[in-house]
């Protein structure tokens, strides 16, 4: 009698405790859920967001692309070369400082530290100025004593002119002497594809001694140095408008894609939430009528 009694309250614990169990199942499946959800609803306002800042910076970008592309036919006809005796260069990474965009950002750090890594010397002689914490917290990593300086708070608003010019005002007071450097920054191409792109830097000698300089009439030395400080500004100008145009194509496509996923997980989590619950009734279901059968 007393172990029929025993057996009674050991199946009453188990099935109290299989109850528990699928109950907080149900309850962590709706958590994660409604978490999920929610990620959703925010990657979709920040996909809409990100179309509408894309089509102001395309607009943007198409207006700023003859200053970049002006320059860089200046340099290219002008022959302007490096100083073969001025083994100190400069590099100039362009990206940002928000994220949730791809690989936008470690596609410019990624270039820079193949180059660097590759070229023991060329390491030693080259300073790195990072233009967006992304690419300083990548680079700081390997070439921490590179990096000469570093230019914050890009990416919350559309880049400007000016904000070119303070980050060129910074490299020429910098008092780092450079024989030639160069800009690494995303070249926009489609709202679904762009590319590592990287422009030419030049000091004054390297313009000063360039053999087709003459064929820009005669220049003094007050005007070549006003021009490349109007360059400078104009790359960097050019270049960050490229940067900025991928960047929101990228996290643009980067949102869609979670969008996507999170819609998956979704339907997934409705169907296992669904046959956890169907298992509990069942389960129930099964209890009441043992149960019943028991009394009989």
């Amino acid at each position: 009698m007393f172990s029929n009694h025993m057996k009674t309250l050991v199946q009453l614990v188990v099935q109290q405790q299989q109850q528990q169990r699928g109950m907080a199942t149900l309850k962590a499946i709706s958590i994660r859920l409604k978490s999920v959800k929610n990620i959703q609803k925010i990657t979709q306002s920040m996909k809409m967001v990100s179309a509408a800042k894309y089509n102001r910076a395309e607009r943007d970008l198409k207006q700023a692309r003859p200053l970049g592309v002006g320059t860089k036919i200046f340099y290219e006809q002008a022959e302007i070369q490096a100083p073969p005796e001025d083994e100190k260069k400069l590099v100039v990474a362009i990206t940002s400082d928000r994220g949730l965009c791809g690989a936008v950002h470690t596609g410019v750090s990624r270039n820079i530290r193949d180059s660097l890594l590759a070229d023991p010397k060329e390491r030693e002689n080259t300073k790195i100025i990072c233009v967006g914490e992304k690419s300083r917290a990548i680079l700081s990593r390997l070439f921490a004593n590179n990096i000469l300086f570093v230019a914050s708070e890009v990416g919350r608003k559309p880049p400007t002119f000016n904000d070119a010019a303070k980050v060129a005002i910074e490299i020429m007071n910098s008092g780092y002497s450079f024989g030639s450097g160069r800009i690494v920054y995303n070249r926009f191409k489609s709202v679904v594809s762009y590319s590592v792109d990287q422009l030419p830097l030049f000091d004054k000698n390297a313009v000063v001694s360039a053999p087709k300089l003459s064929l820009y009439d005669s220049l003094d030395e007050n005007v070549i140095q006003s021009y490349l400080e109007f360059s400078l500004a104009s790359l960097l100008f050019y270049s960050m408008k490229e940067g900025a145009c991928s960047e929101q194509s990228s996290r643009m496509t980067a949102m869609d894609n979670a969008s996507k996923n999170a819609g998956e997980m979704i339907d997934k989590l409705t169907l296992t939430f669904n046959r956890t619950r169907q298992a509990v009734i069942t389960r129930e279901l099964i209890e009441i009528i043992s149960g019943a059968a028991a009394l009989d």
